[in-house]
């Protein structure tokens, strides 16, 4: 038996407590059941602790992206190429024949570098999608003043009113090719408005049948100059200098402004912010994200190669065949299918109807878009909440009606439409930072982008290709109104829409709500037009 004696020690005290509580015989019993007591102890805090180990673990797992598979890039494989159509709208091809009759070979390097200034918007705009699980409309509604995205949305609008009658009078300039001029340019015009509603069919199958049907025309259009191309075979020799070795003389200056200028088209710059939504994404989820980033990334330098090598493909055509003729200064989208025909002649496919078959598909394809991405500025600018066949029928109306007005009024001379296609030019120009600056405000806002927001020197890239394309739009603006502008008053009312212009540029770079209308506004930020309401 064990006897209880007074002690001071601390441990003796703990053995007496041992000994008073539970009988033993011994003190090796003792120790031995102390020692399993704390290794009971030791074992149930490491079951508690691994739950956070393992939540810690899973969260890390969660924040990184999946290994590369083939599968899932087909699975994201769709909007890049949808979205390439506007480095191949007729327009753009416009540029490219111009471009090659009047300089030759020598913008070829601009070409290339400008479709990777066009690249790194696009990489841009995907990334704003993907991240925030929104498009460029939604946020500028959301992130600018009532009054600041009502602009917007006007600005939005005009430049996809002006890309879409170029686009509808190609398509019509086609279709008035491959029908022997049976169909005149309005004729052409309506027929291409019916896109909409082929559009329409084609989106209640499913965003991948709709994808199909642009993965086909952009097909047509590549076959149909590739074959140009391999048909007029332009010097090989001159075609690398003109990539590799940078060129410019004060003869294709204005032609190689506008090679850059026709890199960025403003309404496609909201586009493909909503396109890349249409895979189901966990913007929550990082690892997800960065996945969904990965992929579209591959997926878009793909298609825009591709589209590069189309435009390389026309321009070198036009290169070989009117470079330093007297018709390359008289050269367009009218009269450049008969040039071919009188340069290179029949054949079994006349280069005439080959021609005619790619400018059909290059129009029907960005018409198409243009129907799409009015939808995404319409709504997102808005906050309209309408059935989609009202909404495409109501941003397909908006182009569609000045267009055959302006079919009618210019289907007179060549000279004409030239003129118009100026006047468009100019205007998508003017709306370039509206679509630019807006865009790069968002991707660089660290409460909007979260972890996904561009680094500072991706930042300094960037706005120095956006300041770049500005400046040499704005040259363009400058000496096309030096041009045409007359008397003083209209110099005056230029002047002051000038001023106003620049005010606002300055305003969307500065935003933070420093001015005073951005408080009297502040409440009217997502509301849409439902404030007009009350």
């Amino acid at each position: 038996m064990i006897h209880a004696t007074p002690n001071n020690h601390p441990e003796q005290e703990e053995d007496q407590e041992s000994n008073i509580l539970i009988p033993l015989s011994s003190s090796t019993a003792t120790h031995d059941y102390v020692d399993e007591a704390r290794e009971k102890i030791l074992a149930l805090e490491i079951e508690t602790e691994e739950p956070s180990s393992s939540h810690g673990n899973s969260d890390e797992e969660e924040a990184k992206a999946p290994a590369f598979s083939w599968r899932k890039l087909w699975e994201f494989t769709g909007p890049g190429f949808l979205m390439s159509v506007a480095f191949l709208d007729p327009g753009n091809l416009e540029g490219d024949l111009q471009a090659g009759a009047i300089a030759g070979y020598s913008l070829l390097w601009l070409l290339m570098w400008s479709t990777v200034m066009g690249l790194l918007i696009q990489l841009l705009s995907l990334r704003l999608g993907v991240a925030t699980g929104r498009h460029l409309a939604e946020l500028c509604r959301e992130e600018y003043p009532y009054w600041a995205g009502l602009l917007l949305w006007l600005m939005a609008e005009l430049a996809l009113i002006g890309a879409d009658i170029q686009e509808v009078i190609g398509s019509a300039i086609a279709i008035n090719i491959l029908s022997h001029g049976v169909f005149p340019l309005w004729a052409g015009v309506l027929i291409t408005a019916a896109d909409c509603f082929i559009f329409l069919f084609l989106e209640n199958y499913g965003v991948r049948k709709l994808e199909a049907v642009f993965a086909i025309l952009i097909t047509t259009m590549a076959l149909s100059f590739a074959w140009m191309f391999a048909d007029t075979k332009p010097s090989t020799k001159e075609l690398t200098l003109g990539l590799l070795v940078p060129r410019l003389s004060s003869k294709t200056i204005q032609k190689a402004v506008g090679v850059v200028g026709c890199v960025i088209t403003p309404h496609n710059v909201f586009l493909y912010s909503a396109l890349v939504q249409s895979r189901k994404i966990d913007a929550k989820n990082k690892g997800k994200v960065k996945e969904a980033l990965n992929y579209y990334t591959i997926e878009s330098c793909i298609a825009v190669l591709v589209s590069f090598t189309i435009n390389l493909f026309v321009t070198a055509v036009f290169a070989k065949g009117f470079y330093g003729s007297s018709q390359a200064s008289t050269i367009g989208l009218v009269n450049a299918g008969q040039y071919l025909q009188q340069r290179y002649g029949g054949g079994l496919f006349p280069i005439l109807y080959i021609w005619g078959i790619g400018l059909l598909a290059a129009g029907q394809s960005s018409t198409m878009t243009g129907t799409y991405a009015g939808q995404f500025i319409m709504g997102g600018f808005l906050n309209l909440r309408m059935q989609k066949w009202m909404r495409s029928l109501i941003t397909r109306s908006c182009a569609i009606v000045p267009t055959i007005i302006v079919a009618i009024v210019f289907n007179r001379t060549e000279d004409s439409l030239d003129v118009l296609n100026e006047w468009l030019n100019v205007l998508q120009g003017m709306q370039i930072p509206f679509a630019l600056i807006p865009l790069l405000t968002l991707v660089s806002n660290e409460r909007v982008m979260g972890v996904f927001k561009i680094g500072t020197a991706m930042g300094r890239t960037v706005w120095t290709v956006a300041a770049l394309v500005i400046v040499i739009n704005g040259y363009v603006l400058l000496d096309f109104f030096k041009s045409e502008v007359e008397g003083p008053l209209l110099g005056l009312v230029v002047c002051l829409g000038t001023l106003a212009y620049l005010a606002f540029i300055l305003y969307l770079i500065s935003h933070g709500g420093s001015l005073p209308m951005t408080n009297l506004f502040s409440h009217m930020h997502s509301t849409g037009f439902a404030q007009l309401k009350s």
